[in-house]
């Protein structure tokens, strides 16, 4: 089975095209196909840094059309995504990056003279800023690798999300391409989304 949650972004590509996927203030909109290309050229940044089927993307970024495309890069990819809240302080972020041994992390621009002592043979590290800004969207722009999606199974793991760690130390929830696959059609059901609806992200 391909890429789950990956192929119903890519249906939906195709059938919207060029209508608006993201809506910005002060920034022309961000169309289907665009965010489509956009993934595509994140993933083979990904590619370029050597991640591979399996290996933990870290994410501490700001919320942005961008970090939405960057998840779905890494699903592309066959990595596992771990978002990590901005609001961490050091000594659980190093709990947290010791923890699920990722190969990548993701930082914001302005902070990355905090984390670039993080970088090791093991762990690269790059920036995403919410301007279109970042090492890793410059890597993005200058790939030439096309990369296929990675073929997952329905109980393959797509991302880690951590607990609050109310009764101990927190530990790794692992989510699979079915999990979040079912996880969004449950919304949409329940929700009832349209294609006309607008949902508003602050």
């Amino acid at each position: 089975m391909s890429l789950m949650m990956f192929k119903l972004f890519e249906h939906a590509c195709h059938k919207h095209g060029d209508k608006a996927l993201f809506e910005r203030p002060g920034q022309p909109a961000l169309g289907y196909a665009d965010a489509m290309a956009q993934t595509l050229r994140l993933s083979a940044a990904l590619g370029e840094l050597g991640i591979q089927t399996g290996d933990r993307v870290a994410v501490q970024v700001d919320k942005s059309p961008e970090a939405v495309l960057l998840y779905l890069a890494a699903l592309h990819a066959g990595a596992v995504f771990l978002p990590l809240n901005t609001a961490y302080t050091e000594a659980e972020l190093d709990y947290f990056l010791g923890d699920a041994t990722p190969k990548l992390f993701v930082c914001r621009p302005e902070v990355h003279d905090q984390h670039a002592d993080r970088a090791s043979a093991t762990l690269a590290v790059e920036t995403l800023g919410t301007q279109g800004d970042g090492s890793l969207l410059a890597l993005a722009s200058k790939s030439t690798r096309c990369t296929e999606p990675v073929r997952c199974n329905a109980d393959d793991a797509a991302a880690i999300l951590y607990t609050s760690g109310t009764t101990g130390r927190s530990k790794g929830a692992v989510l699979t391409h079915g999990n979040l696959a079912s996880n969004c059609q449950a919304l949409i059901d329940c929700w009832r989304f349209t294609a006309d609806d607008r949902l508003i992200h602050a």
